[in-house]
């Protein structure tokens, strides 16, 4: 069991911060920007609204945010650099929380550039922007992809990551490195959270438990990859923000000497930089994922069985001990109540 000397839990902001929140018209950065409102916190969102995906549901995501007098929003790409610093500079942002990029581990196999132009690059603009403001705390949004090859289970932040599988999982790795030697040079606190399989209301039209539900829904087949013997630290987006927005508080900070860090923290010896994984602690095997999105839906999928997939993972699992000794907070949703929520919303935003 990890232990954490001398981190007391911080308090929740007392006051109202003004927290830059990059990819916002997205799955997670929708739901973190209407926590960050729902406590009064003034927030200003950038977003690509690239064509990855239907346009429309970021287009109601961000609808549903400027019913709120204290969220507006800059429509723009990562790697408009003079775009994304005259933002910055207008709005003068406390904080950053950085989940913007491009998305989707399969569309790195047929567009790797697209990566490196958003991941890479619109990453390292996000991050000069926040070394130029001098903010309180940088987060950045990283992914249990980084882990790749890792075959000891549940993953710790304190594994080596050096096996990415796929350009996604590269990318993400690279915008750790990156984060880190700014942190060291920079003095920059800097956060990096690692999530797993995400899935909720408002979800992404590309990911498997959207497409299912919709498949089966209008009775057209499922493809589950690896005959279903894979394995996902399944987790509900509430639980996913809200250990966002404790972590906002838990600003690393430099420590004096190596001997400062205790065992399984994953605090950088030379930088305000630690990584933290977000996830539910808990593998599910995909069969009773499937199995509980049948069960909400009232309806059976026609499955049609397959081979792995190139760049895929039999299982990801998370460590979230250092969350925890962090925060407090531990997600708990279980899968079925989670698929509840989400098949409702569902159901009501596409009128099935």
């Amino acid at each position: 069991m990890l232990r954490i000397r001398d981190l007391p839990l911080p308090p929740l902001l007392s006051t109202p911060r003004r927290i830059l929140v990059t990819g916002t018209a997205g799955f997670i950065g929708f739901h973190l920007a209407r926590l960050l409102l729902a406590e009064g916190h003034v927030v200003h969102g950038f977003d690509g609204m690239t064509d990855y995906y239907d346009v429309s549901l970021k287009r109601a995501r961000h609808a549903a945010l400027l019913q709120n007098q204290h969220f507006a929003v800059t429509e723009g790409l990562l790697e408009d650099q003079p775009l994304l610093d005259r933002t910055a500079d207008a709005f003068q942002p406390d904080i950053i929380v950085h989940l913007a990029g491009q998305a989707g581990v399969r569309h790195s196999l047929e567009a790797p550039r697209a990566y490196i132009d958003s991941n890479v690059m619109g990453s390292f603009n996000v991050i000069e922007a926040a070394r130029r403001h001098g903010v309180a705390h940088l987060l950045i949004a990283s992914s249990s992809s980084v882990y790749g090859a890792n075959t000891s289970m549940p993953f710790a932040e304190v594994d080596k990551a050096d096996t990415q599988l796929t350009i996604y999982g590269a990318t993400k790795k690279a915008g750790e490195s990156m984060a880190h030697a700014y942190a060291h040079l920079h003095d920059l606190p800097t956060t990096m959270f690692r999530f797993f399989t995400v899935y909720g209301p408002w979800g992404r039209p590309d990911l498997a438990f959207f497409k299912f539900a919709d498949a089966i829904l209008d009775g057209r087949p499922i493809d589950i990859y690896n005959h279903g013997q894979m394995y996902r630290d399944f987790t509900y987006v509430d639980d996913l923000v809200r250990g966002i927005r404790l972590l906002i508080d838990a600003v690393p900070q430099r420590p004096d000497s190596p001997e400062d860090i205790a065992a399984g923290d994953s605090l950088s010896p030379v930088a305000p930089y630690r990584i933290v994984n977000i996830g539910n602690s808990t593998k599910v095997r995909l069969l009773d994922f499937i199995d509980a999105l049948e069960t909400s839906l009232g309806q059976k999928a026609v499955r049609n069985y397959m081979g792995m997939q190139p760049g895929d993972l039999e299982a990801t699992w998370a460590n979230a001990d250092l969350l925890r000794q962090l925060t407090g907070y531990q997600p708990q949703t279980d899968v079925q109540t989670g698929i509840d929520a989400f098949v409702r919303w569902f159901r009501d935003y596409y009128d099935k």
